[in-house]
């Protein structure tokens, strides 16, 4: 246990929820009591002091308890990133078109008339794909992304381009840094 706890290093928090009463009682993160008070879940930032309710909507279910069951554990929260583990994505899926009418050919379709249309689509019913556009490039980019619920699919995508604007900007510096370098070096 005294391994466990030191190789962790996250925020413990705890749950101890009883029910009993006849109606099932929902377990919710605001249930989760945080040993760091500047370390709570995104949902139970706003809390009212209650002892016993289901929660706001924003509020995550954990799980249901009958009358007379009891729920306690402790449990571990450390922060991680998607590139270590995919458990830490708040994304289930992410899917991107840029050509909904096949115009530009990158994708040959065996029996054109076969394949769904795209939501996307310009074309007439008849239509199954458009003319070929010998020097067309890609100018309208569609995104489509599913939440797991611990974000906003807006936030998800705001928090991605903070996170490329940050690392691009890194580049650029470090870039300048080494034409400094250079320039030293010659003169």
């Amino acid at each position: 246990k005294q391994w466990y706890q030191r190789r962790v290093r996250g925020v413990e928090l705890t749950l101890d929820v009883r029910c009993n009463e006849e109606t099932p009682r929902h377990v919710t993160t605001r249930d989760l009591i945080s040993s760091n008070l500047k370390c709570i879940p995104v949902t139970s930032k706003v809390r009212d002091h209650e002892t016993h309710g289901d929660g706001s909507p924003d509020d995550i279910l954990i799980c249901k308890l009958r009358k007379g069951q009891h729920l306690k554990m402790k449990m571990y929260a450390r922060k991680g990133f998607s590139k270590e583990h995919n458990k830490w994505s708040p994304c289930s899926a992410v899917g991107f078109e840029y050509d909904p009418d096949n115009a530009l050919r990158h994708t040959t379709y065996p029996m054109a008339s076969e394949w769904p249309k795209s939501d996307y689509s310009e074309l007439e019913e008849e239509q199954s794909q458009a003319v070929y556009e010998v020097y067309g490039k890609p100018e309208k980019f569609w995104y489509n992304i599913e939440s797991i619920g611990s974000l906003k699919p807006e936030n998800i995508v705001l928090t991605g381009l903070q996170v490329l604007k940050k690392k691009l900007m890194d580049l650029q510096n470090h870039f300048n840094n080494e034409i400094a370098k250079e320039a030293l070096y010659i003169g």
